[in-house]
């Protein structure tokens, strides 16, 4: 079994995700919720709960996680009596054989008396106005089981801001978490992918600046003297091809032998004017610092229109015309 403060720090993601976009200003009032619906029996998190947490998307899942109706949240009811708390979710961890594999937890507590405290505060209240960050929250999927084996979702107090309040947070840190329960739901990352020191998925760039009408014109000459870059190419999936924001799985990559890089800064560097295509590509590849430097991020269509984008990391995507020859020198290495 693991232990709560391992447990708890990726479970707790879910209260606060992301930075702060902006603040806002205003009045925070939530609405204080009726009493919550009582269900007969608990089962599993994989029953009650199956998509609980699933904040970051699982490429290539042969079987969709179903949906099931959820119960109504809300105050506890004076003549429930609860005994225990269970947290379903989702955490990231290493695979057997290299990468990461993202699998879903059930984590079980029983002396959950300050947490019963917490869930029993009322909505904070603004006094005037208030500033508030603009912060993704995604509350935790929380149940309380009775002694009867019953269960409901308890609504979470919130703050000034409309987050839980911090009395929540802090008593669902604090319980004695223990893990009853394990699935892999897919893989996140691959062997292949981890070792190569690629991500597993991008989005074609070159498709979504075309599409959107951003790109500058062709990009100027390429210096010579670029570092050793790093060859990562995907394989855009024929439902995906066309799309807003068409993404690629993992195919192949790794460092790009130096012979070739040369050749690939001279195919980047050309002036040719870009063709009126309109072609989506099933690969592409990008190109990166291979130690990880702050530099353009190159894409490149390996089929399809053939086109290239140079984005550096200051804005000002730049897109050029590629060709057969560019294409072949970023084969598999």
């Amino acid at each position: 079994m693991r232990s709560s403060r391992t447990v708890l720090a990726f479970a707790l993601l879910g209260m606060a995700l992301g930075g702060c976009g902006g603040t806002t200003t205003g009045p925070g009032m939530a609405e204080e919720p009726g009493p919550a619906q009582i269900v007969d029996s608990w089962a599993s998190c994989r029953t009650a709960a199956p998509q609980a947490g699933a904040v970051l998307s699982v490429p290539n899942t042969a079987t969709p996680t179903p949906t099931v109706p959820e119960p109504k949240i809300g105050r506890i009811d004076p003549a429930f009596t609860p005994v225990a708390a269970v947290l379903c979710g989702r955490e990231i961890r290493p695979g057997i054989n290299g990468g990461q594999e993202q699998t879903a937890t059930e984590r079980r507590a029983e002396q959950i008396a300050p947490l019963l405290a917490a869930l029993r505060l009322p909505n904070e209240q603004a006094d005037g106005d208030i500033a508030c960050t603009l912060d993704m929250v995604i509350p935790q999927w929380l149940a309380l089981l009775d002694d009867r084996g019953r269960w409901l979702r308890p609504y979470l107090p919130a703050n000034v801001c409309g987050r839980p309040r911090a009395e929540v947070s802090a008593a669902l840190a604090g319980l004695p978490w223990t893990t009853v329960n394990t699935r892999t739901v897919g893989q996140v990352e691959s062997p292949e992918a981890e070792a190569a020191g690629c991500a597993q998925r991008r989005a074609d760039m070159v498709w979504v600046e075309t599409t959107n009408g951003r790109p500058g014109p062709p990009a100027p000459a390429t210096s010579p003297a670029v570092g050793p870059l790093r060859l990562c190419v995907y394989q855009v999936p024929a439902s995906q091809q066309g799309g807003g924001k068409p993404a690629g799985d993992f195919v192949y990559g790794g460092p790009l032998p130096s012979e070739r890089q040369a050749g690939v800064l001279r195919g980047l560097a050309n002036r040719r004017a870009v063709a009126d295509c309109q072609t989506p590509a099933s690969r592409f590849a990008v190109l990166r610092p291979l130690d990880g430097a702050a530099g353009p991020d190159r894409y490149v269509e390996l089929d399809g229109c053939r086109r290239f984008l140079i984005a550096p990391p200051t804005g000002g995507a730049q897109l050029g015309q590629g060709d057969e020859a560019l294409a072949a020198l970023l084969g598999p290495v």
